[in-house]
């Protein structure tokens, strides 16, 4: 193997390590696991009564987004065939924007988790201090951002689903891809922008970092498809994130 090789499995097997890590400070803080769960639940409950509405009202979007099969004989499982495609985009955009949508609820939650781990760790490290609500819409800004970037990706990812053996095979891989990478994008954005790092300069530096972006957020993505386990799973993705850009990422 190749010492680019080398350090992209290394770089991958290290993203995995930072999120397990995660899971064990949480595991011997439990407090502060209880304490990053509040916001999690609170997004899980909006986002199951959307799924709900989306899951009971699938064929009738489809019947809507398919007029032209009005005369087709098999038009009605066609178009159930669709509404299932619409709840499982549905539910895939439900794991990507939901860290999103839990870190801007979570805000002062995650703010302190993620302080925690790295006064865990040795310390604060140096940055700008900005008051609570310039950061905060500064966040929810960053993640409408972040969410355009993801629908660039899974609205094609989306259409893709629907080509015959393609769609089961290579648009999940590629689905989990791209998604463990947004995640990572989310997950990270604490610790950096408590080090100064704007959304540009993140981007690139997790992108130079690819492999282990994804060996962090690939698996993050792959439990958050489990029930529950994005909830209770949160606050650990959350501080082993905090590890990453501390440890490696953005060294301090």
């Amino acid at each position: 193997m190749s010492g680019m090789g080398r350090r992209q499995v290394g770089g991958f097997a290290d993203g995995i390590g930072f999120a397990f890590r995660g899971v064990g400070w949480v595991a011997r803080h439990p407090r502060w696991w209880l304490f990053g769960v509040i916001p999690a639940l609170i997004a899980l409950v909006l986002y199951v009564l959307a799924l709900i509405w989306l899951g009971t009202h699938a064929t009738d979007v489809a019947e809507w987004i398919t007029p032209f099969a009005d005369d087709w004989g098999w038009r009605d499982l066609f178009r159930v065939l669709v509404g299932i495609m619409i709840f499982v985009g549905g539910l895939a955009l439900a794991v990507v924007t939901f860290t999103a949508v839990a870190l801007a609820i979570g805000e002062p939650f995650y703010e302190k988790l993620s302080e925690k781990v790295e006064e865990d760790l040795g310390g604060l490290p140096g940055g700008v201090d900005l008051p609570f609500w310039r950061t905060f819409f500064r966040s929810i800004r960053d993640s409408i951002v972040t969410l355009v970037y993801v629908l660039m990706f899974t609205i094609p990812l989306f259409a893709l689903g629907f080509v015959p053996v393609v769609g089961q095979t290579v648009v999940p891989v590629l689905g989990a891809i791209i998604s463990g990478f947004f995640l990572t994008v989310e997950l990270t954005a604490l610790a950096m922008e408590r080090r100064g790092i704007a959304r540009k300069e993140r981007f690139a530096l997790l992108r130079s970092n690819l492999a282990m972006s994804l060996g962090f957020g690939v698996p993050v993505f792959l439990a958050f498809l489990v029930p529950l386990v994005v909830v209770v799973a949160m606050p650990g993705a959350v501080a082993g994130a905090a590890m990453m850009v501390r440890g490696r990422l953005a060294a301090s």
